[in-house]
């Protein structure tokens, strides 16, 4: 997938993607919040479909598509690579070492460079940044991000039963 920023002075910020499948799309996100989004046709010459939304809708929209509202069951880790970032979803599995344990406890910025950027309960609470103080329960689902190495390595020591810390 391609993507392009551009500034628009007085308007907000344009993205152009291209997906992998050739499909063209422009976000334009202006400065009051409002979001736009734009379909194009083959050609990349007109568009075809168009949406505007508010800032809540959209940020509800990115929830879904991101899926911190739902996700498929067939999926045990969506993986995205960004220059180096990865941005992986991981169920704690139990007896794993982190069960009980607090986000500050297990030093994982420090020991991993690994950020847990949300936790998903199994009862469909959700917790987005969550704190230091934050325990972490067999069966949560962890959203993590850094290196994709790091993320392997935190996965594989401290979140699945075998882990061996």
């Amino acid at each position: 997938m391609n993507i392009r920023e551009s500034e628009l002075p007085g308007i907000g910020c344009k993205f152009e993607v291209i997906t992998k499948g050739n499909e063209k799309m422009v976000i334009v996100i202006h400065d009051d919040g409002r979001r736009e989004m734009y379909h194009f046709d083959a050609d990349h010459d007109e568009s075809v479909s168009s949406i505007s939304l508010r800032d809540s809708e959209a940020r509800q929209i990115a929830a879904i598509l991101g899926g911190m509202v739902y996700r498929p069951q067939a999926l045990d880790t969506i993986e995205m690579a960004f220059e180096g970032l990865s941005i992986e979803w991981f169920k704690v599995e139990n007896h794993a070492p982190v069960v009980q344990q607090t986000i500050g406890s297990l030093h994982v910025r420090k020991t991993y460079n690994v950020t847990i950027i949300a936790i998903l309960k199994k009862n469909m609470k959700k917790f987005f940044n969550p704190g230091p103080d934050s325990i972490i329960e067999a069966g949560d689902m962890l959203v993590l991000s850094g290196a994709r190495h790091e993320v392997k390595r935190i996965i594989n020591e401290l979140l699945s039963a075998g882990g061996d810390s």
